[in-house]
């Protein structure tokens, strides 16, 4: 019996392999007989490549690169928002980001074994199996310490959101790394941008964040006006809250019980009871250490994308003679491998001595927290394939111009306004310099795109 049952998954197997050679065949000489000049940026399927072998897929041509770009946007720029919701619902941020990660990491292992892997491997293009194995060491350094840095800046922003609200943490971050990265990406590059256009849109960015900065500043003094207004209320430096009219406990609030109806955002009484909700406390703190905070995750976020470049590049001639560069599939793994090693190891950390004034956890409370979970897994995914799509388009246009992703505070102001209400009754002070914030923000972004360049292979 075993004997028949093996001979009978033999030839199924055999009849497996006919029938993808066939199809294999049918596939090549399809492609090969059709034209694709209408399509330019689809350069994985090339008669010359099909001929010779299909090709590991890379992006090309300046519309691919700007398609990676616009989706990396939208990916980058939402989930951030999914963070924030889950610390305002209450969940501990060091469980979040231990989540985060995890799927941060596996949507890079996902890109290698497919984009990576297209394609039959050759001596100058090799594919990512291949790589893992070749003396390309000092590249992998590169990426690695890109992927230490973007880890850090990570870190940092899941704290200053709740400080200085998703936007201006976003718009600030992402001035911070566009002022300092695109310089230090254009000469890396070998000025393939141009610069007429691309500098005048980095100091849009920067006159963004300084604008970033006065919309907090205004914002800030609204909630605080707002709260004095609010007679019986009583908030203590440590964040305590304490009202005869507005207390209510965390459970009633979730339950929908307590007196009166949910307070309307943009009140004194919504931001009470978001206090008394939200993970961090924020009332009696410091507006500076907010600011502060964004700086560092700043420029942490502004070194990540030339370590990449270089990674990638080898601008400075680190590899031996004959080993070829590595692919941005791979340089992405090694990446994302180091950003997963630093997150794990300072967030574990934080389980046990958190930060601001947070209350101590554990590995065994961590794994026990389920609520919430999975939209931590989706913003993982969401800001892995967000990288990747970044570094495929900034290694076809130039990593400068890809930086123009971090058009992502337009994305995450959006949703802070929709969902978290944000700036809701702000004063029209507020007002002004929020839609002055993001008109430089949209001009900045627009003049930087259109600097693109094209990559000489």
């Amino acid at each position: 019996m075993v004997g028949l049952t093996f001979f009978f998954l033999s030839c199924q197997r055999c009849k497996l392999r006919l029938l993808l050679s066939e199809i294999r065949f049918f596939m090549v000489n399809s492609i090969c007989f059709h034209d694709f000049s209408e399509f330019p940026f689809l350069t994985t399927f090339t008669t010359e490549g099909i001929r010779s072998n299909l090709k590991m897929y890379i992006v090309d041509s300046r519309g691919g690169a700007i398609a990676c770009m616009l989706l990396a946007l939208l990916f980058l720029g939402t989930w951030p928002a999914i963070l924030t919701l889950l610390e305002r619902r209450g969940r501990l941020p060091q469980h979040t980001y231990l989540d985060y990660t995890i799927t941060n990491l596996l949507a890079a292992v996902i890109i290698a074994f497919t984009f990576g892997e297209f394609g039959h491997t050759n001596d100058d293009k090799p594919n990512f199996l291949v790589q893992l194995s070749q003396n390309n060491w000092p590249s992998v350094l590169f990426a690695m310490a890109g992927g230490v840095v973007l880890s850090l800046g990570n870190l940092s922003t899941q704290y200053a959101w709740a400080f200085v609200g998703l936007s201006v943490t976003e718009v600030i971050t992402a001035s911070i790394t566009v002022v300092i990265g695109t310089t230090l990406n254009y000469f890396l590059d070998d000025k393939i941008n141009r610069a007429e256009i691309l500098f005048p849109g980095v100091a849009c960015f920067l006159i963004a964040v300084c604008l970033g900065s006065v919309v907090h500043a205004s914002n800030a003094k609204d909630n605080q006006e707002k709260l004095d207004g609010l007679k019986g209320s009583q908030i203590d430096k440590k964040g305590s809250i304490s009202s005869g009219s507005y207390a209510t406990s965390k459970k009633d609030l979730e339950d929908g019980g307590g007196k009166g109806e949910k307070a309307k955002a943009g009140t004194a009484s919504f931001l009470i009871e978001l206090e008394s909700q939200r993970a961090i406390k924020v009332f009696g703190k410091s507006t500076f250490i907010g600011l502060a905070i964004c700086l560092f995750a700043g420029i942490c976020f502004s070194l990540f994308s030339p370590a990449f470049n270089l990674a990638t590049n080898d601008q400075w001639n680190t590899l031996d003679d004959g080993v070829p560069h590595l692919s941005v599939y791979t340089a992405f793994f090694y990446f994302s491998c180091s950003c997963f090693v630093i997150a794990i190891i300072l967030n574990i950390t934080f389980l046990y001595h958190p930060a601001f004034n947070l209350p101590k956890s554990s590995i065994k409370a961590y794994l026990n927290d389920w609520e919430g979970r999975g939209w931590a897994f989706l913003a993982g995914f969401l800001c892995g394939f967000g990288n990747g799509l970044q570094f495929m388009g900034g290694q076809a246009a130039g990593y400068a111009a890809a930086d123009a992703v971090q058009a992502l505070p337009l994305v995450s102001t959006f949703w802070g306004v929709l969902i978290f209400g944000e700036y809701r009754k702000s004063s029209r002070r507020t007002y002004v310099f929020l839609i002055g914030m993001l008109s430089m923000f949209i001009v900045a972004v627009g003049v930087l795109m259109a600097s693109s360049g094209h990559r000489k292979h």
